[in-house]
């Protein structure tokens, strides 16, 4: 059974960074998960983005439960039913979607686990609220930007908000979209980047997210 809507809000709004993340080799997978729950990260999106998704994802569950007890886990990219069916079933915490899909939502309901739809208009995001949506993905990120989100955030006050890409993992970055008044970042190649992953530089990986975590902090 996935973790109530509540505390998995709870979550992303209290780790404030969400790490995105897909690779082909699950060895990759286990250590990028690994160095960022080190580093302090527990909320975890990881996505569906190649063949080997639905195999890496159920090692990395199993790998969550045997040492990571406080890590949430979802899947990200998903843009049916079925493939949410599937990882609810699987052991998903929460479920990502680039997209407003009702069919999905109704499953997420159906199974009991957190819907986070990504929007780029308000009647997206009008549409993602009436389907049950508390928190959604602005996306992207960086076409949209943080003056997107003050001015649509006063129109949907019952929601949460978090945009991913183009979040670059600084002050300057981060501040504009948390005085935006979004609850949480997601990033992905500017927090894990290409170079680090390439070079298998897990301690690289864990103090940039430690640093990242410490830039967050001196915002507040």
């Amino acid at each position: 059974m996935a973790p109530k809507s509540e505390v998995i809000l709870a979550a992303f709004q209290q780790s404030g960074i969400i790490p995105v993340f897909y690779h082909d080799d699950v060895n990759v997978c286990l250590e990028v998960l690994q160095a960022c729950y080190d580093g302090g990260l527990r909320v975890f999106e990881f996505t569906s983005r190649g063949a080997a998704a639905r195999a890496n994802f159920s090692a990395m569950l199993e790998k969550k439960k045997a040492t990571m007890p406080e890590m949430y886990l979802g899947i990200g990219t998903i843009k049916n039913a079925d493939d949410a069916a599937f990882f609810a079933d699987a052991g998903a915490d929460f479920i990502v979607c680039p997209i407003v899909d009702a069919a999905t939502a109704a499953i997420c309901q159906q199974k009991s686990i957190t819907w986070i739809p990504g929007c780029m208009t308000p009647t997206e995001i009008s549409v993602a609220e009436k389907n049950g949506a508390q928190l959604v993905k602005l996306f992207p990120g960086n076409v949209l930007g943080p003056g997107f989100a003050t001015a649509i955030k006063p129109l949907f006050p019952g929601l949460k908000f978090m945009p991913t890409g183009g979040v670059e993992p600084t002050a300057a970055s981060m501040k504009s979209w948390f005085d935006a008044g979004v609850v949480c970042v997601g990033m992905g190649s500017n927090l894990l980047s290409k170079a680090v992953i390439e070079n298998r530089d897990w301690t690289a990986l864990k103090e940039k997210v430690m640093q990242t975590f410490a830039i967050l902090k001196s915002l507040a």
